[in-house]
């Protein structure tokens, strides 16, 4: 599997011989990152927002999917669970899914504008989470400390830090290195992609920083 981060919330997961999914396409107007020109068979879109809701950056697109639910197209198994963007309850709020992506195994879960942390129930019904990618820089997701706790509960093997400050973005966030602090750890060398297999999972939760690609 190689899974490939576009900036913000938006990633490119593949696996020979079985369905391109494309997270969270953003509009760069918005997001101040470079256009998209992505090719994929699956679109998730997490919440309906222009930072993560531009599918037409998406071209080969065979399915979108914009809410919770199961899916099984072309050999990988979704589930989608819905949560609240905002955290407070009101009525009003912006709806957050989280996808969780079972590539005949091999699980990644794409956490989108999750602004709270779900209880202890909620994480063991996600099942197990091998690789997660967690929004840590605030704004509509997760805080540093709440990132933290995050990856805490869902102890997966990867960690791929999204959704923070960077030179490009136009939107406020905290940036990368206090999530780091909260996890207590240091300087992360940024990987142009994460190629893995079942096989390559940590046992110890290991934080991998991506390159966004232009």
């Amino acid at each position: 599997m190689e899974i490939t981060w576009y900036g913000h919330s938006c990633f490119r997961i593949s696996e020979r011989g079985m369905a391109t999914i494309v997270t969270d396409p953003y509009d760069s107007k918005i997001t101040g990152y470079y256009p998209l020109k992505l090719k994929a068979d699956i679109v998730t879109i997490s919440h309906d927002s222009p930072g993560h809701n531009f599918t037409s950056g998406v071209k080969g697109k065979s399915h979108l999917i914009t809410g919770p639910g199961e899916y099984e197209i072309s050999g990988v198994f979704i589930t989608g669970v819905q949560t609240n963007g905002r955290g407070k309850r009101a009525a009003d709020e912006p709806l957050n899914t989280l996808f969780v992506f079972d590539f005949e195994g091999l699980t990644v879960a794409h956490l989108g504008d999750l602004s709270h942390v779900p209880s202890q129930t909620e994480i063991e019904a996600l099942g197990e989470v091998q690789i997660a990618l967690i929004p840590v820089g605030g704004g509509g997701g997760l805080n540093a400390a709440k990132a933290a706790e995050m990856v805490s509960l869902l102890e997966p093997g990867i960690l791929i830090p999204m959704h923070y400050q960077t030179p490009d973005t136009k939107i406020k966030l905290a940036p990368l290195s206090k999530f780091l602090k909260e996890m207590g750890a240091g300087a992360v060398k940024p990987e142009p992609s994460l190629k893995i297999t079942r096989t390559t999972v940590p046992n110890e939760t290991r934080v991998v920083v991506l390159d966004y690609q232009h």
